[in-house]
Order: structure tokens, then sequence, then C-alpha cells
């Protein structure tokens, strides 16, 4: 008897692109992904929680290298994932620009709905019962590229 893995690996993927459309709905179903940025010869990737909604993507940090390192170079690519198998899989891929949003120094309108929408998530965001106080810097990301790819097995 082979197992559920074996099995698929003598599957063929059948590999697709995503439409717009299909990576930006995969992108909204979703709340955790990986945030990758670059600074000189170094890149990082960190898994974060966040809501994707209006071609925005909106998220939480905290000081520190992440942050220091997006302050200087705010390009960053950000991917969401799906696996069900080797060959069963989804994939979606967005790159742009990471904004800090801060009330005061930036709109408090793009702050207002960044707040929201990850109260959405968490529903004590910066509040005295915050499951993550040291996040404590509300971030977007606009969706300038977005592609997604993919794979059925076929036998």
């Amino acid at each position: 008897m082979t197992t559920p893995a074996f099995a698929d690996a003598h599957a063929h993927p059948a590999i697709r692109a995503l439409t717009s459309t299909e990576s930006r709905a995969f992108l909204e179903r979703h709340n955790v992904g990986r945030i990758a940025f670059s600074f000189h010869d170094r890149v990082d990737i960190q898994p974060i929680h966040y809501v994707f909604k209006d071609n925005w993507l909106y998220g939480r940090t905290s000081r520190g290298s992440k942050f220091a390192t997006l302050a200087h170079n705010p390009w960053c690519a950000f991917e969401v994932d799906e696996s069900r198998g080797l060959f069963d899989w989804d994939s979606v891929v967005m790159k742009g620009n990471l904004e800090l949003l801060d009330p005061e120094l930036a709109s408090p309108d793009a702050y207002a709905r960044g707040l929201e929408l990850v109260r959405d998530l968490v529903p004590d965001t910066f509040s005295d019962h915050d499951p993550v106080p040291e996040r404590s810097i509300l971030f977007r990301v606009h969706a300038s590229e977005v592609t997604g790819r993919s794979s059925r097995p076929t036998l």
C-alpha cells in the first residue's frame, strides 16, 4: 500500500497561471503569509498575519531589524501558499511598496482603514488585551504586482 505522498509523486502536475482576479481572491481568503525584503546583499523572509482588501495588504510589525530594513528599502514581496500535496497547491506572490501608517505623520484615513481591517482579524489590536502588543507599527503594502500559480495532479 502506498502513502498519499508517494502516490502523488507518480502523478504529473498540471500547472497554470492564476488570473489576477483569482490571485487577489486568494489573498483575501487567507490571513497568514510571508513578507520578503532585502537590504544591500541580505534577503530575509518572515511570517506575518495580514488582511488584504481593495488592492492593499495591511499588517503589523514591531521595531527591530525588519522595521529598520523596510524603512530604508520599502520594496517588498509577499507570498501565500496553500499546499494539499506534492502536485496539489496554489501560490500567490504580491510585490509592492510598504508604507508605514501613522495617524499623525501620514494619512489619518489610511491609518483608520488599516486599523479597522486589522481589528476585524485581531479585535484587541492596540488595546490592553492585545495578544501581540510588541507589534506596535501598522503598515500597508500596495499590490503593484500580483501573480499566482496553481498545480493539480493528473494521472
